[in-house]
């Protein structure tokens, strides 16, 4: 059953539950469940009871399942489906559903709510396909009572010390996780790993989280990138056999042989490496901002910052859900409205103080301190170290994910070596987005 034929029999029903909104000529359809409808419903309520809207162009919200949302959504846009007007999109996916959307035009607050990074989160193409609603970027979340007593102790400085010259061949010294390269990250986990450094007190001394998914290589994206790591050159030519790829593989491959991530983390996705960390066992990891909430209340001495560095910069993978325009919409003028107001400040505002979670520049985000702290900290991460990879966008882009977590994920388990990882990914990339 398509997304035509699952709305078209409960329109009706949602029409009413919508509250006064039977009569709407525009339709959303939205992602059902959790804070995004939450969210969505209440920006929707706010913009139709705007005195000076017309009835015409009142908004009607549509959901349905989760379960195979994407490729369902796939299929009814192909058919020219008309049961919508407005769609969801995510960055990962414009590309499939680009031929048949069209381009918008957002207001001209847009650039100064959102900011330039995060308005490319729903560019395909040089060209705008939505509105950001919601964005997912990740912090390094630490232990601050552990931290503290390290950079407190000069014995315990010193044995750090003696551990990155062992393997690393330096002998780095402990820093404050703010100012971690991706060198620090990894001196780090041997130091806070028992079987390393018996006295440690936790077993180890991070969680990476490495089952063959394709959300787990979003996670790891941000150490390659840091390298001046990409999927591809201007040229459209594959660059995934790089240094950059590979010191980010090899470092992480150090972390699994010599036990400082769990044994069986090969299996771990979003919940296991959150449960490890919130066990005690853990001293740092790289996880999604959605988990800080339950980390925290895990974990009351848990402090969190951006990504470790690397020789390019800092970074974090970026990516966002939002709302576009279907090509045979029937209310093109009144769907193009809405998304305009949707990408001004109130809306924005609003968005978030229902429980969404947009990605907002600094001067709009400052404006939810007392109701979202935490969205301060996620507009400021995706303004200043927020990237998309090169093809991230495309067609393919799932595709190219889970071709590699399938060949990481080898190397990591110790399936393959890094060469033959490495070239097989490249050669189902070069295939993927040609």
């Amino acid at each position: 059953m398509t997304f035509r034929t699952c709305l078209r029999a409960g329109a009706a029903a949602l029409a009413l539950a919508a509250g006064g909104a039977a009569n709407a000529e525009v339709t959303v359809l939205g992602w059902p469940g959790g804070p995004e409808e939450a969210a969505l419903r209440a920006v929707t309520e706010l913009y139709n009871a705007k005195a000076d809207l017309a009835e015409e162009n009142k908004v009607e919200l549509l959901f349905t399942s989760r379960d195979g949302f994407f490729d369902k959504l796939q299929v009814d846009l192909a058919a020219g489906s008309t049961a919508f007007d407005i769609n969801l999109i995510a960055t990962y996916s414009i590309g499939r559903y680009a031929p048949f959307m069209e381009p918008v035009t957002l207001s001209d607050q847009a650039g100064a709510v959102f900011g330039d990074t995060v308005l490319k989160t729903m560019q395909f193409d040089g060209q705008q396909y939505g509105v950001p609603t919601d964005l997912s970027l990740h912090f390094l979340y630490y232990r601050t009572d552990l931290i503290d007593a390290l950079l407190a102790d000069d014995a315990a400085k010193a044995k750090y010390s003696e551990i990155a010259m062992k393997h690393l061949g330096k002998a780095l010294e402990p820093k404050a996780p703010a100012d971690w390269t991706w060198e620090d990250f990894v001196a780090n986990a041997l130091y806070f790993t028992q079987s390393i450094n018996p006295e440690s007190p936790t077993r180890y001394g991070t969680v990476i989280q490495a089952k063959n998914l394709l959300f787990n290589m979003m996670v790891f994206h941000s150490w390659p990138r840091s390298y001046g790591g990409n999927w591809m050159d201007d040229t459209g030519a594959i660059t995934v056999d790089s240094e950059a790829f590979r010191t980010a593989l090899s470092q992480a491959k150090m972390l699994f042989d010599l036990g400082a991530t769990p044994p069986d983390s090969t299996s771990y996705e979003y919940a296991e490496a959150n449960a490890a960390y919130a066990s005690g066992q853990v001293a740092a990891m790289v996880q999604w901002n959605a988990a800080a909430g339950e980390l925290t209340a895990a974990q009351a001495a848990t402090g969190t910052t951006a990504p470790p560095a690397g020789p390019d910069g800092r970074f974090t993978h970026i990516h966002g859900l939002g709302l576009g325009l279907n090509k045979a919409a029937e209310n093109k003028d009144g769907a193009i409205a809405f998304l305009q107001w949707l990408s001004t400040e109130e809306a924005a505002l609003a968005y978030a103080k229902a429980g969404g979670a947009p990605g907002l520049a600094s001067e709009t985000a400052a404006k939810l301190v007392a109701d979202r702290p935490d969205l301060v900290q996620v507009g400021e991460y995706a303004s200043t170290y927020g990237f998309v990879m090169n093809g991230g966008t495309s067609e393919n882009a799932l595709s190219v994910y889970e071709a590699q977590a399938k060949e990481f994920t080898g190397y990591w388990a110790g399936t393959q070596d890094l060469d033959t990882a490495l070239k097989n990914t490249a050669a189902a990339m070069t295939d993927l987005l040609k």
